[in-house]
């Protein structure tokens, strides 16, 4: 410990925007190493998101964010367990930016869960035809689809997309980087967004 310095401990703040304690324990234990440190974090915050899992999410806020002069607007639900983290510049900038975030990328659902039965049915058949029409063999046909199926969920629900801001990160990771600075659960609840000119 005695070799970390203030200086190392500030730029790790300022890249993972973990707290002053978690810091100096996250370069100690990986011997000053900064790289090492943001993945020592990482993994600490979905720890903490998988043992706050059970508790209730009773407190949040609603937040909305409008885009292009009017043409998107976002409204999105995220929980917490209590008022003061409801309050908090940390939950607020979060929900901020998961707005913005969602105004961007137009997720179909929160997980692969929410994506209805219709348009899961649908993409699969497309991808099957897709592949027929390239000449695959047919026993290949069913294994490449649900490939394909895969990497729309991974585009297209909000939990696994690449973060707009850091594309290193989901935003899944970022939900539990805010998890663990804030030692409460979060969950988002719900979104709704609108673009003049689609249904």
């Amino acid at each position: 410990m005695s070799g970390i310095s203030a200086a190392m401990v500030k730029e790790l703040r300022e890249k993972s925007g973990a707290g002053i304690m978690d810091c100096k324990t996250a370069l100690g234990e990986c011997d000053g190493d900064l790289e090492k440190a943001i993945d020592f974090l990482r993994k600490k915050g979905i720890a903490t998101a998988a043992k706050r899992a059970g508790r209730a999410t009773s407190e949040g806020t609603v937040q909305s964010y409008i885009h292009m002069g009017g043409k998107i607007g976002v409204m999105v639900e995220v929980n917490c367990e209590t008022d003061f983290v409801a309050k908090t510049d940390d939950f607020n900038e979060f929900t901020k930016n998961l707005a913005m975030h969602i105004a961007a990328t137009n997720p179909v659902g929160i997980v692969p869960e929410d994506v209805p039965q219709s348009v899961v049915d649908r993409e699969r058949e497309i991808y099957k035809a897709q592949v027929l029409e390239m000449g695959k063999p047919e026993q290949m046909v069913e294994k490449i689809a649900e490939g394909k199926l895969n990497k729309f969920f991974k585009d297209s629900c909000l939990m696994n997309q690449q973060y707009v801001k850091e594309p290193d990160k989901t935003i899944a990771d970022y939900l539990n980087e805010v998890i663990a600075r804030t030692g409460e659960k979060i969950t988002i609840k719900r979104f709704a967004r609108f673009q003049i000119g689609t249904e």
